[in-house]
């Protein structure tokens, strides 16, 4: 029995649709040589007619034809006369020119996915492998290709993948660039910050050394006006030109400058004049005449003035600040006096004179009377005490200062007299008071120690001159009865206060005295000559020398 398609009975109904037993015969008419791949698969749609019909091999049954439906078929022609009608097979959808054909893993190209008609008629085909083969691993190739993904959806993706690998490519280009940018950006910060601190540095150089100041110069020498004009120690000329053109004391400071030809000039307080020309103005800062406020304290003076054994005053310790703070401005005297030194020296409490810890006892002792910050300003030389400070604020700037040279003396440090270190600050006042020569200071500290240990008055003429009206090297008659407590003739151990100013060696020799049995000691002659001796019958041998060199004329 042939499969073959009659013609007669192989007609359309009336829509055109192939008749059942049409279909029927066409599922038969597949061959068992087939390709097991069916052909919608594999993409190979052969056309089916009467023509291509093949007839069944003898003894084959026809319960092994196997169907192979393929979903874009056309309609078999009709093999009448009249034209049939046919469904028009759908074109798959182009690929631009410009997108190669997609390929899928393996050697050869597959087939296009060709998208469905919408005709629901099917017929059957058959399709013989190319080879003749059908075994498994066909059908899995074919199966494999058959699922290629459709060319313009591979062709979408390598667009998008060739997009962002140029985006990217771009981004990877404009980094350096960006990069480049910033780099370039921060060298041009740099050089301008660069050129601008240089600038500012060259600026305030020049203007530190009055290179941009004007040559402007007065031309008088008498001036307009009084002025105190401070300069601060250590200045140099320019410093000088500036703080001398800012009070109008001179036109420039280059004028200045130029006029001071390097002369070396003392910081401190000048009482000079405004509108003067620059080489009036170095004159007048070249001596002492119109120095203001600067105070020299020497060795051994008392904070009042003394009349000494040649008649002469020996001006205190408030005295010298009169004297240099007191100046006439403009027609108007200002200064510090003796009398607002003394009622401030009274009155003022521990903490606006700035006593040291180490002295505030004996400050406190002694409550009302001025002599309690006696030998508390120490020698030495202040370059500007200002006239127009108050008398406490004058005093607490040389205690103060003079504190801090006590201690760098070793006022504080462990020493060998056994003394506090206000009582050696007193026991150094005396020796200092006491000698005519810095090299008998050691001894005549190590006597003063002697007599202390075995409590004997001291008995020295300098603690009894010190509150009478005038200094006697032989103390005799009221003096020496004197009922004060510095006189110690007539009280034991130490005055109450220093009773001069003390110097480095005084102060050094009482902290580390030399070792000596001495307790008396006198001057015999004008030269200073003094001796020493451990017994009062030695010492009044040696007082006979004194007596028989004139020097002494009492008890001879």
């Amino acid at each position: 029995m042939t499969d073959e398609v009659s013609p007669s009975n192989g007609s359309d109904d009336q829509n055109g649709q192939p008749t059942s037993s049409t279909r029927h015969r066409t599922r038969r008419g597949e061959s068992k040589g087939l390709s097991g791949a069916p052909a919608w698969m594999t993409g190979e749609i052969p056309r089916v007619d009467d023509r291509s019909a093949q007839a069944k091999p003898a003894g084959q049954a026809d319960d092994d034809v196997r169907p192979n439906i393929v979903r874009h078929v056309d309609r078999p022609a009709p093999q009448t006369g009249r034209p049939a009608a046919q469904t028009q097979r759908p074109m798959p959808a182009e690929r631009p020119a410009n997108r190669p054909a997609p390929r899928v893993p393996g050697d050869q190209p597959t087939a296009q996915f060709k998208p469905a008609t919408t005709n629901d008629d099917t017929v059957a085909a058959g399709a013989t492998n190319a080879a003749g083969a059908t075994n498994e691993e066909d059908d899995k190739a074919a199966s494999v290709k058959a699922r290629a993904v459709p060319a313009w959806h591979t062709d979408l993706d390598e667009a998008d993948a060739a997009k962002r690998a140029s985006a990217a490519s771009e981004d990877s280009e404009r980094m350096p660039r960006r990069r480049s940018r910033q780099r370039s950006w921060a060298l041009i910060a740099a050089a301008v910050f660069v050129v601008a601190a240089l600038g500012a540095g060259g600026y305030l150089v020049a203007d530190r050394f009055g290179l941009l100041a004007s040559s402007k110069d007065f031309s008088s020498q008498t001036g307009d006006a009084d002025v105190l004009v401070t300069i601060p120690d250590n200045s140099t000329l320019t410093d000088f030109g500036r703080i001398l053109s800012d009070a109008g004391v001179v036109g420039s400071s280059k004028a200045f400058i130029s006029a001071a030809d390097n002369q070396p000039l003392a910081g401190g307080i000048y009482k000079l004049r405004t509108g003067i020309s620059a080489a009036t103005a170095v004159e007048m800062m070249s001596g002492e005449t119109h120095r203001v406020g600067r105070l020299v304290v020497p060795e051994g003076v008392q904070l009042e003035a003394k009349r000494g054994v040649d008649r002469k005053t020996v001006p205190g310790v408030f005295d010298r600040i009169e004297t240099v703070t007191s100046v006439d401005l403009n027609g108007e005297k200002i200064g510090i006096t003796v009398e607002q030194l003394e009622n401030a020296a009274k009155t003022a409490s521990a903490e606006e004179l700035g006593i040291p810890a180490w002295a505030r006892e004996a400050f406190a002792d002694l409550a009302g009377d001025y002599r309690r910050i006696e030998g508390l300003v120490a020698p030495g030389t202040w370059e500007a005490i200002d006239p127009k400070a108050t008398p406490v604020e004058v005093l607490h700037h040389l205690i103060t200062d003079s504190t801090r040279r006590y201690e760098s003396w070793g006022l504080l440090s462990a020493n060998n007299s056994g003394l506090k270190p206000y009582e050696v600050l007193v026991a150094a006042s005396v020796a200092e008071r006491e000698v005519n020569s810095v090299d008998d200071l050691p001894k005549v500290a190590r006597v003063i120690l002697n007599r202390l240990d075995k409590k004997q008055r001291l008995e020295m003429d300098s603690t009894t001159n010190y509150t009478a009206a005038e200094t006697n090297i032989d103390v005799h008659g009221e003096n020496y009865k004197a009922d004060t407590r510095w006189n110690t003739y007539r009280v034991f151990g130490l005055p109450p206060t220093p009773i001069a100013t003390v110097g480095e060696k005084a102060m050094k020799a009482m902290l580390d005295p030399p070792e000596g049995n001495w307790l008396y000691f006198i001057t015999v002659d004008k030269q200073g000559t003094t001796k020493f001796s451990a017994t009062f019958k030695e010492h009044l041998r040696n007082r006979k020398i004194a007596c028989d060199n004139k020097f002494l004329r009492t008890g001879c």
